[in-house]
């Protein structure tokens, strides 16, 4: 695989891709339509030159304008990661791209007198993808959809949901290089060393009959601290472990820094990220707490469940593809590995967790729980199969079209 980068020191030799300190770079519309025609004369020089150019998210929707306003022969794909973050921009800012002004409009890049970058991509790319089966049918709802769910629908022929693979060459505790030992589902050991040493490491006292509980994420109302919040009081029992890292909001931000100072024995929170203490949360935690109102592809859940972290989790998105919710009445083989809540609140992400403690008690069935969900495989190659048969078609579309 070759990779190709674009350079520009003024646009993008910056700490940060998109802005810094919670606020997007002002200049944001000038970057992006650069790198979006960067990318373009790229492919136009390439020899053999591409059949279809892939695009991911907003940073690069304006690409299949270009290609139909200029007659280009490139076929486009466009991957919907976060549609909250839409590259929505000053009206004004449209000159900047050079496109006819007729693009300017409502079947073109216009949305509500403002540049649009994601919609233009909704509109002209010829194949559109998310991350899940499930998140797809979220965003073509108005509660889902962030303002763009009427232009969703209008496109839905040519939207696909496809669940992403998980990188288990970066994450498996069997051979993981930065854990303080390594585990397999019938081998835990390792698990409680690496649980030992992650209080240890925070300076959290011992837990040695409550769970320890972890977050990995972005500290924003999307991903659930608005609900989340609340229950501190309730969780943090004496027998109770929380790790959280992760920044994002400074107002959530602060809620943590508060809560950490006034249970400085049993809550830990860091907020710059540390890719050492990201694998030995997920090692070192018996829960992981997912209570994102959406979470479109649930990556984190996979690799929770490769490291015996039980999810407790927000039904949403990719979440329902991948977590099974424990169900006592069935087979001890079937009966789950997770569980999930429905009503997005405080109360019924409490009852979950209510639900996952009791059982953490009984360390027999909490043990197959563990080794049930670290047997579970999230690969690339079902995802790797979906997208080519996509590539295949369009090809095929492209061929004929021609």
């Amino acid at each position: 695989m070759q990779l190709f980068f674009v350079r520009c020191d003024e646009f993008f030799d910056r700490p940060e891709i998109y802005g810094e300190h919670g606020a997007a770079y002002e200049d944001n519309a000038t970057r992006f339509i650069f790198f979006n025609k960067a990318a373009i004369e790229l492919a136009r020089r390439l020899t053999p030159a591409p059949q279809i150019l892939h695009l991911h998210d907003w940073a690069a929707a304006l690409i299949p304008v270009y290609i139909h306003a200029h007659n280009l022969p490139f076929a486009t794909v466009l991957t919907i990661h976060r549609l909250a973050e839409q590259g929505s921009f000053w009206g004004l800012d449209f000159a900047l791209t050079n496109l006819p002004q007729r693009f300017f409009s409502l079947r073109g890049v216009e949305f509500f007198g403002r540049l649009n970058f994601l919609k233009a991509g909704i509109v002209f790319a010829d194949r559109i993808t998310t991350v899940s089966e499930h998140h797809k049918q979220e965003i073509l709802q108005p509660e889902g959809g962030y303002e763009l769910d009427v232009v969703l629908r209008e496109n839905a022929h040519k939207l696909s949901g496809i669940l992403h693979g998980a990188d288990y060459a970066r994450w498996d505790p069997a051979t993981d290089p930065l854990l303080s030992a390594h585990f397999e589902p019938e081998k835990l050991w390792g698990k409680m060393i690496c649980r030992d040493a992650l209080l240890a490491n925070l300076g959290l006292a011992p837990a040695p009959r409550g769970p320890v509980f972890g977050m990995v994420t972005r500290v924003v109302a999307e991903k659930g601290f608005g609900i989340l919040t609340p229950l501190f009081d309730r969780l943090l029992t004496d027998d109770v472990r929380l790790i959280i890292l992760g920044e994002g909001d400074p107002a959530f931000e602060t809620a943590l820094a508060i809560a950490a100072r006034r249970y400085p024995s049993r809550f830990a929170y860091r907020r710059h990220f540390d890719e050492r203490l990201a694998h030995l949360i997920q090692a070192g935690s018996d829960i992981t707490l997912i209570p994102s109102r959406f979470e479109p592809s649930g990556l984190i859940a996979m690799y929770s469940l490769r490291y015996g972290a039980i999810p407790v989790a927000h039904a949403s998105g990719g979440i329902q593809e991948i977590v099974q919710d424990y169900d006592p009445t069935l087979e001890p083989s079937e009966s789950g590995y997770g569980f999930l809540y429905y009503g997005y609140s405080s109360e019924a992400f409490w009852d979950s967790i209510k639900r996952a403690r009791a059982l953490f008690r009984d360390r027999a069935v909490w043990t197959g729980l563990i080794r049930r969900a670290m047997e579970r495989e999230f690969s690339w190659s079902a995802a790797a199969e979906r997208y080519e048969k996509l590539y295949r078609s369009l090809v095929r579309e492209t061929e004929i079209a021609a």
